[in-house]
């Protein structure tokens, strides 16, 4: 993850904005948008009673400015069509004097919501026609205060330039999460490669260290056997002894070779290989995920002592569930890491609270193939799904005494 610093240094303000994320409409999307819609009319109804900013709502007032609220429940989906329904209540509104502060949030939020989900271009287009409006129903109604209508615009303008900066950062946190993994795949792909031509060094030089010695130890050996079939009245004893004391001397020497030639390619692979990622690359990953918006709780409990192996399994599985999340959990999620040792293994388990990709007709990519084949690579067993809760788990079982190496 050569990337990490640089998610880091340039994602502090989606931390905050990550709420206002483009996701398709969902169930889930819909009730959040509109719990939080629903909280916004609340705002909206106290500015209104305790903000003295033009007249207090009457009838049609509050009707107006309730009724620019509902359309928030879809304005992921349908930002456009949001947009025109609100400016539709809103532009009344303020030009009745209503209190005029009351229904400013539920503006600057659709504005917000155009901008960070479609293109620049789109943005600019929406804030040369709202400013456009702004400015007509101002001069036509009080030209006298054209402080407050720059003001007003300068406002809108900064709202839009704001989503239009979360959205390119959002995409720039997406590409370097891509880059780092297909740098990782890419680097395991090499690594494959260098394994097996390894391989077919070892072969090669297994054949002519020890071919020769073998050929000599089965010649010497027929010699022996000769001899003794010969003459058995006659044995040459000096003679058996002398064929017996050349298949010891080749045996001693095929051994020296093969562990000349073992030595070599232990030490060989080694260097090759370099250190394995292990748990206490954990923080690193978590600290990724943090800067991409989401909230992450990583709790490590007696885990300090798996083996490499092991702990290079654990930390891949954490490092893809982790982005999996990120790219598919939507905006405002929460992650949870744990990584305990219970029943001679360790225990990874990763859940989050987002919106996932579980619906039937999804094409699966390999990410979840590669989880598993994480954790079958030191004899564990991995599952993963949706909650019934809502959200996505994935839960491995990793045992202390790895099954062969880590692939």
């Amino acid at each position: 993850m050569g990337d990490l610093p640089q998610v880091r240094e340039s994602l502090s303000a989606r931390r905050v904005l990550a709420f206002a994320g483009a996701v398709p409409g969902t169930r889930r999307a819909l009730r959040d948008d509109a719990l939080f819609a629903g909280a916004l009319a609340v705002l909206a109804v106290a500015l209104a009673v305790l903000v003295e900013d033009g007249h207090r709502p009457d009838a049609v007032g509050w009707a107006l400015l309730l009724g620019a609220h509902v359309p928030l429940a879809w304005r992921r989906s349908r930002p456009l069509l949001v947009l025109v329904a609100v400016v539709a209540c809103i532009f009344p509104y303020h030009a009745f004097d209503y209190t005029h502060l009351a229904a400013v949030p539920v503006g600057m939020i659709t504005l917000y919501t155009v901008a960070v989900t479609g293109r620049p271009r789109r943005a600019l287009l929406t804030g040369v026609c709202v400013v456009g409006m702004t400015l007509g129903v101002n001069a036509g109604f009080s030209p006298h205060q054209l402080a407050e209508v720059v003001r007003i615009s300068g406002w809108l303008v900064a709202v839009l330039l704001l989503g239009v900066y979360v959205r390119i950062h959002r995409q720039y946190v997406t590409s370097v999460l891509e880059r780092a993994e297909r740098a990782e795949r890419t680097r395991e792909e090499e690594a494959r490669r260098r394994v097996a031509e390894e391989r077919l060094r070892v072969a090669r030089d297994l054949h002519d260290l020890l071919a020769h010695s073998i050929t000599l130890v089965g010649v010497q050996t027929s010699v022996a056997a000769h001899v003794l079939a010969a003459d058995p009245d006659r044995l040459d004893r000096a003679a058996v002894a002398g064929a017996l004391d050349d298949i010891a001397d080749t045996c001693r020497s095929a051994r020296g070779e093969l562990r000349a030639t073992l030595e070599v390619l232990r030490s060989s692979v080694e260097e090759q290989r370099g250190p394995l990622p292990g748990l206490d690359g954990l923080p690193d990953l978590a600290e990724a995920a943090r800067t991409s918006g989401a909230e992450v709780d990583l709790a490590v409990r007696e885990a300090a002592d798996a083996p490499p192996a092991v702990g290079a399994a654990a930390y891949r599985i954490v490092q893809e569930a982790l982005t999996n999340a990120v790219r598919h959990g939507g905006p405002g999620l929460t992650i949870r890491v744990g990584i305990r040792t219970e029943d001679a293994a360790l225990k990874v388990t990763v859940t989050d609270d987002g919106r996932g990709v579980h619906d039937p007709d999804h094409t699966p990519g390999f990410g979840l193939v590669g989880m598993r084949e994480r954790a079958r690579s030191v004899g564990g067993t991995l599952e993963a799904g949706p909650r019934d809760e809502g959200g996505f788990m994935v839960s491995a079982v990793l045992p202390l005494v790895p099954v062969g190496g880590l692939r």
